[in-house]
Order: structure tokens, then sequence, then C-alpha cells
């Protein structure tokens, strides 16, 4: 019985569809019991805010780290423990399944992919006041305009870095091998198991610090308890915004799009219930921040090859390219931050923040949403049967060209 359960639920993938609504369940009740919202790129923008001041520079006077609050540690904010619990649920994960394995990018041009494309999603996400996590399942569900402008510039930036990332120049060189007979993929038993020991303790011990932490300060033990169980989801149903984006353009997938959008819906419900219990929703600046930040995460996303929880669970795997795209993420948060007195009022705080429950009413601002995730779901439908009919038409195309090629050419003879 514990064979198949480990077999099952441990060491295989999970389905993506049910584990992004359980990501949505979960940010409702993150919500509602340590009054913050799920959210990442703050938080590193914070670390890098750190590092700066280890290097002897005074980030807390500027005015961007004033209005996120630097203040303390990681470990005394429900962000940085929420990500610690990310990184080991995501470590965890990884080891059960022993996927974990030291990968080096295959040429130079993957770690300048990822290095700029990480800046540049940083920077946008920072801009735009959250990333995908803090605009989907924070800003949409929290009824908050800007992440509305957010979604569709950042579906727009990775159409186009879609199309960058297809350039000759981008494509790494295959080098092929000449084999005369199939080679049997060796797996260490002992390995393998030691590896999920060391899983279950990191696990474990995980759990204890959570449960430690509920004595002294129950928001950071319900953050750990949190970021362990968003981090086993993204790793073990590889939950990657990127994805989402990037395969809808390129292969006319929308498999996880329409997961992301169902998650959206159920963290929808449950944010509003939470509002009319008399919690605050966090609204941001609905400016052309959210549009330019949308437009530069979506682009960077993608030639970077990763998001925020894809970075990190791909990091903890042994993915070295993503490292770099961590780096990048940071390296671009903060300097946004060091920008942000120059621009902040022309883009972004000299804007309204609208909250649609407010402007439509509870009702009306609740349907309108619901109305705005059917009309992105039916859009992910009208674009997958576009793309596989014109593809079939391609090759359709192709083979009768092919065949009256073949007959002009017996004719000629």
């Amino acid at each position: 019985m514990w064979q198949a359960f480990k077999q099952q639920y441990l060491i295989k993938f999970w389905s993506p569809t049910p584990a992004v609504i359980a990501m949505g369940v979960l940010s409702v009740y993150f919500f509602g019991l340590t009054g913050s919202t799920w959210a990442v790129t703050g938080e590193f923008t914070r670390w890098g805010g750190h590092l700066l001041q280890l290097l002897g520079f005074e980030p807390e006077k500027w005015q961007y780290f004033q209005l996120i609050k630097l203040q303390g540690t990681p470990l005394d904010r429900v962000g940085g423990v929420m990500i610690m619990g990310m990184f080991s649920g995501c470590f965890a994960a990884a080891l059960w399944a022993n996927n974990v394995k030291l990968r080096m990018p295959q040429n130079r041009i993957r770690i300048m992919q990822a290095l700029i494309g990480g800046i540049i999603a940083g920077f946008g996400a920072r801009l735009a006041m959250g990333c995908n996590l803090g605009a989907l399942f924070t800003g949409i569900p929290q009824f908050s305009l800007h992440a509305w402008f957010f979604l569709i510039a950042t579906a727009v930036g990775s159409y186009f870095g879609a199309k960058v990332c297809l350039l000759p120049f981008f494509k790494s060189p295959i080098k092929l091998t000449k084999v005369t007979k199939s080679t049997q993929l060796d797996q260490n038993s002992s390995r393998t198991r030691s590896r999920f020991i060391l899983g279950m303790l990191i696990f474990f011990g995980a759990l204890v610090c959570a449960l430690f932490l509920m004595f002294d300060s129950p928001r950071l033990g319900f953050a750990l308890l949190f970021g362990i169980a968003f981090g086993l989801l993204i790793e073990r149903a590889q939950i990657c915004f990127t994805s989402a984006f990037r395969d809808m353009w390129i292969t006319g997938r929308t498999h996880m799009a329409k997961a992301i959008i169902l998650g959206m819906a159920i963290s929808a419900i449950g944010i509003f219930s939470y509002l009319q219990l008399g919690m605050s929703p966090k609204i941001l600046w609905a400016g052309p921040n959210a549009v330019i930040g949308g437009l530069l995460f979506g682009f960077g996303i993608v030639i970077a090859g990763g998001c925020e929880t894809g970075w990190m669970y791909r990091a903890v795997e042994g993915q070295v390219h993503f490292w770099w795209v961590g780096a990048g993420n940071i390296i671009g948060a903060t300097v946004l931050a060091y920008l942000w007195d120059d621009i902040a009022t022309p883009l972004a705080t000299s804007w309204d923040k609208v909250n649609l429950l407010t402007e439509f009413g509870d009702i009306g601002g609740l349907l309108l949403t619901y109305l705005m995730l059917a009309l992105s779901f039916a859009f992910m439908l009208f674009w997958e049967r576009r793309f596989f009919t014109k593809r079939a038409q391609a090759i359709n195309s192709s083979a009768e060209t092919n065949n009256t090629s073949a007959i002009l050419s017996k004719e000629s003879v």
C-alpha cells in the first residue's frame, strides 16, 4: 500500500489542472490566515536591498523600499518565510522523485538568455507591482483593475518573446551521436533511496519548524506551512506560467493556461468571501506601469525560459540555467527600485487605484471578473482550434504540393 501511494503521489508528476486549482484554494486561505497575499517578487526585491546593505549602500532610504517596507530580515517577514517554505517544498518533492541533478546550460547563449530575460522580467514585474503570482493569483482575485492590464500586456509581451526565441540566433546546436545498439538506463537504487529519505527529512523538518513558529508568531508559522504546500504543488505538477503563455503561441497548447484561469476563478470567489467579512483587498495603480511592466515581464519570462514559480523549482532540481534566471530577477527588480523615484509619478502613483467592487458594486464587480475570466477561457478555446486548423491546412497544402511535384516529374520523364 505504501509503495503504491509513494509511486502515485510522491514520485509521479501530478496533473496540472487539479494542482493549479489547489493553488487557488490555498492562496485564499493564505490571505485569510496571514493577511498577506501570495507573491514572491516583492520579497526577492527586498533580498536585493539586503545585499546592497551588506555592500555598504543605504537602499532603505529609496522611495521604493520605503513603499514595500525594507525592514527586518526574511525571517521576520511573512513573504520571506513563505518563500523559504516554497524552496523547502520544491526541494523535498524533487528529492522524492530522484529529480535532482546538476545540469549545466548547453551553451553561452542559454546563459545570456537566462540572465537578460530574468533582468527584464524582474524589472517589469516590479514596475507593475506584481509578477505572475502577484497579478494572476492576487490582483485579479482581489478585483484590482491593474492586474487585468498586466495580464493582457503579459500575453502580448510573451507573443513577441516567443517570436524572438524562434530566431536562428537563439537555437542551440544539436549534436547527433551514432549508436549501434540501445543502452539500458541505470538506476542507482541506493542513491534513489537515500535521496527519498533526505527529502522526507527536509519535508518533516520544515513542518516541525512551522509548528514551533506557531507558538511565537502564528502568521509566520502559517506562512511556512503554506509555502511548503505551494512548493510541493509547483514542483510535482511542474507548474510554470511561462509555458502557459509560450506554448499557446508556439505549439497551440493551452492546457496550462486554461488551468490557470480555473485557479483564478476558484481564488476569486474565496477572496470575495473574505472581503465580505471585512478584510481589505490589495488594490494597485491602474496606470501605464501595469501595461509596460506586463509587456516587459511577458517578453522577459519567455526569453529567460521561466517565470517566478518556474525558476524556483527548476533551480532546486539542479538546472543551473535557472540559477541565472533567479539572479536576473533580483537584479532587474533592484534596478527598478533604484529608478522608481524618477518614474513613479508619471507611470504609477499619479494614476487611480481601481477596485472593481467599488466601481461596480460587490455583485457587479464579482460578475464582471467572472465574465472576463470566461472570455479569457473562450479565447483559449478559439486560439487552440484556430492554431491546429491552420496547422492541418499547412500540412495538407504541403502534401498536395509534393504530390503535384511528383506527378510533374513523372510526366517530364
